[in-house]
């Protein structure tokens, strides 16, 4: 029984999937969090571009 269990990989298997699904998850969220700064600053160039030619006039 103790072999048996020994050679048994499928638990080795499932937390290997387990790992590449959480590294996976990590990457998106920082892939998010990067694209998100990069459009909340696009915003604000285009809101100070509005603000200063409707100033103008």
């Amino acid at each position: 029984m103790f072999k048996r269990f020994v050679k048994d990989e499928s638990g080795a298997t499932a937390i290997e999937y387990g790992l590449v699904a959480a590294l996976i998850a990590v990457a998106i969220a920082a892939g998010a969090s990067s694209i998100g700064d990069q459009l909340s600053g696009r915003a604000d160039t285009i809101a100070d571009t509005v603000a200063t030619a409707t100033a103008d006039e």
